[in-house]
């Protein structure tokens, strides 16, 4: 008899996180290491809501909580679901979860049967497929290719649709790409869906606040409310606040949804921290100033990587509309051999050599479905971002 289940086999660590770790590692024993594979806002977390946390210690609010989630938050995150997607939900509608990857896991393991299919557009977040197959799914995968802004069209959608498929999971803007559907894109695919009444819809609308020059945010259930019924809208406090390590996750859906991933969690973690949970009243509640403060550093940051970048010998990237990340292409450099000697086979080669004889540290394009590319995070400061465009700049031109 095996020791360990049969499920774990078919999933792998975290790619991000592998890198992130290998970085710090690096940096432990000495090497001048330039980390651009974390998925994390830089800056602190605004004051006031670090009150809200002290202050909720103070008043002793230490103890356990309803399941998934306090009534402040719930009616908080109501609020806000009204207040920035046109969206009416009533609290026993509300789901909130340590971290936005609990909701959607939460969501999978409530639903998927073997069988039952998921679509994910690719390039995806690592973590999609493997919590699929977690749950006992299977993942479908549909290519956004970059010179379709690594977007999928409505027809890919349609193509990818069986009788077994039971989500489509949709995140814009999106990590890896930093791409983000217009609402007319948008609207497109959700008439794909309303053909298609037992298509659920998971919506991680995760980076729904770092959106630039302009851009309008919409999330499905907001741009075709024929929708509403079968879609869950996933959110969380991390990105937006810059709240990573406060593990707060939250979703709005049918009650019936929203029950089941609650019997769930309170058979696997129970209720996210008590202090978590009224602080992240106080960011969805209090004053809104840090997400415009970021935005404008972040796209400042997004302008400078992209132009850098595209002055790099083989490298093509675009303009991502938002998150904080950039996926350059380096189909010019398959082929081509390092100042080391490494010879540049795939993303993974490229992203290892580069690390190795440069020391900055990128996530290959294969952890996300979509070769031959890499994914930079640009959450960090200007000046590492030069020193890194420079070194990876340098690294190209050594290139032969």
């Amino acid at each position: 008899m095996a020791f360990l289940s049969d499920t774990l086999a078919r999933v792998k660590p975290s790619p991000t996180i592998a890198v992130t770790n290998k970085a710090r590692e690096l940096a432990e024993a000495g090497r001048d290491v330039i980390g651009l594979g974390a998925g994390e806002p830089d800056f602190d977390t605004p004051a006031h809501i670090k009150a809200a946390a002290v202050a909720a210690i103070e008043a002793g609010r230490t103890k356990y909580t309803a399941v998934d989630g306090i009534p402040e938050l719930k009616k908080a995150i109501c609020a806000k679901f009204e207040r920035e997607n046109g969206l009416s939900y009533k609290p026993s509608q509300i789901t909130v979860a340590s971290g936005g990857k609990q909701v959607l896991y939460n969501a999978l393991v409530a639903t998927l049967n073997p069988g039952d299919e998921v679509i994910i557009p690719a390039p995806y977040w690592v973590s999609y497929p493997d919590m699929v197959l977690l749950a006992g799914g299977t993942p479908v995968f549909v290519e956004g290719r970059m010179e379709a802004g690594y977007k999928i069209s409505a027809e890919a959608l349609e193509a990818a649709i069986t009788p077994q498929t039971k989500w489509v999971i949709f995140n814009s803007p999106s990590n890896p790409s930093g791409a983000a559907y217009t609402r007319d894109e948008l609207k497109a695919l959700t008439d794909v869906l309303l053909r298609h009444p037992h298509v659920w819809v998971m919506s991680d609308d995760m980076y729904e606040h770092l959106v630039f020059g302009g851009f309008e945010f919409t999330t499905p259930a907001q741009v075709e409310p024929g929708l509403y019924d079968r879609t869950l809208t996933c959110n969380g406090v991390s990105k937006a606040y810059a709240m990573t390590g406060w593990r707060i996750g939250y979703a709005g859906g049918p009650e019936v949804l929203i029950k089941a991933m609650a019997k769930v969690q309170s058979q696997s973690t129970s209720n996210p921290c008590s202090i978590s949970q009224y602080a992240a009243v106080a960011a969805l509640n209090g004053p809104q100033d840090y997400i415009t403060e970021s935005r404008v550093a972040f796209e400042r940051r997004r302008d400078l990587v992209v132009a850098a970048l595209n002055t790099c010998p083989g490298i093509s990237c675009p303009v991502p509309e938002g998150a904080f990340y950039v996926y350059p292409s380096i189909a010019g450099l398959i082929g081509k051999t390092s100042a080391a000697g490494v010879k540049i086979t795939d993303d993974e080669t490229f992203a290892t050599a580069l690390l190795e004889e440069t020391g900055v540290a990128v996530v290959f394009g294969a952890a996300f479905g979509l070769s031959p590319a890499f994914r930079i995070s640009y959450a960090t400061s200007d000046a590492a971002l030069v020193d890194a465009c420079a070194r990876i700049k340098s690294f190209c031109e050594g290139l032969k």
